[in-house]
């Protein structure tokens, strides 16, 4: 009997201990916070080069490696991915396949520089979201993220050759920068973020999915040695670029955490609305204090002028009951035509009297305004602004891959944008959602007219997810400015069901400060 009831003891027990397990847990993974995948995003860029050796209408070669997007049709992969192809240009076809998709795309080679071991290629069909160069510094030891195909994972997943045109997500593998070397008189960065053949001209990226270098060898790990890996380092890809004539966008900010970043934006915001607020107060007091001071100068003034009416009126009615006595007197004597006069006269200046007492100034506090009226602070509701010179303020954006340049606003009455794009009202500020029919990227641009903050918070989305924004964003029916309050309540709506379908967290937020133009 004792042995049963241990036994129970312990099985309560074990339960117990097992359902605080499973709280534990899931309060751990409720308090993790979502996180902007920046690599997964970067990884929409990056392509699989494929070349396929033809002679006499017969395959006589196959080979592959990586490449990435600068451009919406042109990627960057290695001279030694397309060499075959730059030698036998009738013979070797280039295949571009993008990771999203299903299928892939012919490319031509726009030039091929050996010697950085750099190729261009271009393409059309489809339009690729391009990755950004990092051009600041990178420390040694800092996490680092490789993007390909490699071949030996393709050997062992693959079961034949259409395997390999079909678009497919990239390998992700993760590493530390271990230096900057010179390798063959090209410039490299040294890492141990594993890649392997197939991998030769993806991407290595920080961990904001920047792109530091293309990577183009590994070193051999032969009798134990460990292995490490040479990406071509951004200065000669820039270099090679710029030779090309091809653009590519390029980012200095440090990668900074989405999560630290609104948190601090939130302190920010309310900061500047709580200045604001301040700054209304502040007003307020000075207006009262100058309207009291008017008041009490008025109450002097006033009381000035009673006493200066009262001792007119108390004068005349002096001067009028003389006038009337002379009157009597003159009536006496027998002069009654004079008597008469003075008489009337006396009865008019202390009829003036009476008049003059009744009518002495009034003092009227409510009628007393502060001299010069308090500069109106802007609201959600505020009318034109006229034109705005916004700059970006770093302290509070996150970039990964835009340029971060000035914006210029045409402000208008009730949320009307460059006198053809309508803001809906969004807890006391100003909010428009943009699903562009090209990019992979919905934004939500954000202004508030009392911090006169704009702000850009952008997405960088799947095609899948682009998709089902697009379709949401065919609803929206408000296509210009209106200052009827019902159409924008509408836009309101059909934007909040947009942003519920976005990710918990975006890739990027830039904040702008705004000052008008004059």
């Amino acid at each position: 009997m004792r042995w049963w009831r241990v036994e129970r003891r312990h099985r309560w027990a074990g339960k117990m201990m097992a359902r605080l397990f499973f709280l534990l847990v899931l309060l751990c993974v409720a308090g993790m916070p979502a996180r902007a995948d920046d690599i997964s995003a970067a990884g929409r860029g990056v392509v699989r080069i494929v070349t396929i050796a033809i002679v006499e209408d017969e395959v006589v070669g196959f080979g592959h490696g990586s490449g990435f997007a600068v451009a919406p049709n042109r990627v960057v992969t290695n001279a030694h991915v397309v060499e075959l192809a730059a030698r036998y240009p009738g013979n070797v076809l280039i295949g571009v396949v993008p990771s999203e998709g299903d299928r892939s795309f012919q490319g031509q080679l726009v030039t091929v520089d050996p010697n950085r071991d750099l190729a261009l290629i271009a393409f059309d069909g489809v339009r690729l979201p391009p990755l950004a160069l990092y051009n600041g510094p990178v420390t040694e030891g800092e996490t680092l993220v490789s993007l390909g195909y490699p071949g030996n994972v393709d050997l062992a997943t693959a079961r034949s050759a259409a395997d390999f045109i079909t678009p497919l997500s990239p390998v992700r593998s993760q590493g530390n920068f271990a230096g900057a070397r010179v390798l063959a008189g090209t410039q490299v960065l040294l890492h141990t973020a594993g890649i392997a053949r197939g991998n030769s001209g993806g991407p290595l990226l920080d961990r904001c999915g920047r792109v530091l270098g293309v990577n183009s060898a590994l070193t051999r790990a032969d009798d134990g040695d460990a292995g490490f890996a040479f990406a071509i380092a951004n200065v000669e890809l820039a270099a090679f670029l710029r030779e090309a004539g091809q653009a590519a966008a390029t980012v200095g900010v440090t990668c900074t955490s989405i999560e630290e970043r609104l948190a601090s934006d939130r302190d920010a915001d309310a900061q500047a609305k709580a200045d604001v607020e301040a700054r209304r107060r502040d007003a307020e007091a000075r207006a009262a204090a100058a309207r009291a001071l008017r008041i009490e100068q008025a109450r002097a003034d006033n009381e000035t002028a009673r006493e200066n009416v009262m001792a007119l009126a108390a004068l005349m009615l002096v001067l009028g009951a003389l006038a009337v006595g002379a009157g009597g007197l003159l009536e006496q004597r027998g002069r009654r035509r004079h008597a008469l006069w003075s008489a009337g006269a006396g009865l008019l200046l202390m009829a003036g009297a009476a008049i003059a007492f009744f009518l002495r100034p009034d003092f009227d506090a409510g009628a007393i305004a502060a001299p010069g009226t308090p500069e109106p602070t802007p609201t959600a509701g505020s009318a034109a602004l006229g034109t705005l010179q916004c700059t970006v303020d770093p302290a509070r954006s996150r970039i990964t891959v835009s340029a971060g340049d000035e914006v210029t606003l045409q402000w208008g009455g009730d949320g009307c944008v460059n006198g053809r794009t309508q803001y809906a009202e969004a807890g006391g500020a100003w909010e428009r959602v943009l699903v562009p029919a090209e990019e992979q990227t919905v934004s939500v641009l954000r202004f508030d007219p009392a911090t006169m903050t704009y702000s850009n918070t952008r997405y960088l989305l799947s095609a899948t997810q682009m998709d089902a924004a697009r379709r949401l964003r065919a609803g929206v029916e408000l296509k210009q400015c209106s200052r009827d309050s019902a159409p924008r309540a509408n836009l309101a709506t059909q934007q909040a069901a947009i942003r519920s379908a976005l990710p918990p967290l975006p890739n990027e937020r830039i904040v702008y400060r705004c000052k008008s133009t004059g």
